[in-house]
């Protein structure tokens, strides 16, 4: 699957995956709007055999042809949790 990865320039650490042939034309407006400026990071192919460094390539696949994108966002930490 040929793919482009966006980062936000609004929200730090976000990165949008999208096909290629489709640009962002699957991504909901209210997400664009949340991400504001997306600047193109790289092109990707995307496989089974590829790895990823935050995410299981799988599913990014499968999220990307299911909805038309994945939203990769920043891991949370322990200290990032609310407390209760």
């Amino acid at each position: 699957m040929h793919c482009v990865v966006y980062k936000s320039l609004r929200q730090f650490d976000y990165y949008l995956f999208v096909r290629r042939d489709d640009a962002l034309t699957r991504v909901p407006e209210g997400l664009k709007q949340m991400l504001g400026s997306l600047e193109k990071v790289i092109d990707l192919e995307l496989d089974s055999a590829r790895t990823l460094a935050q995410a299981d390539v799988a599913e990014v696949m499968r999220q990307i042809t299911a909805q038309g994108y994945y939203l990769q966002m920043p891991k949370q930490t322990a200290e990032d949790q609310p407390v209760a």
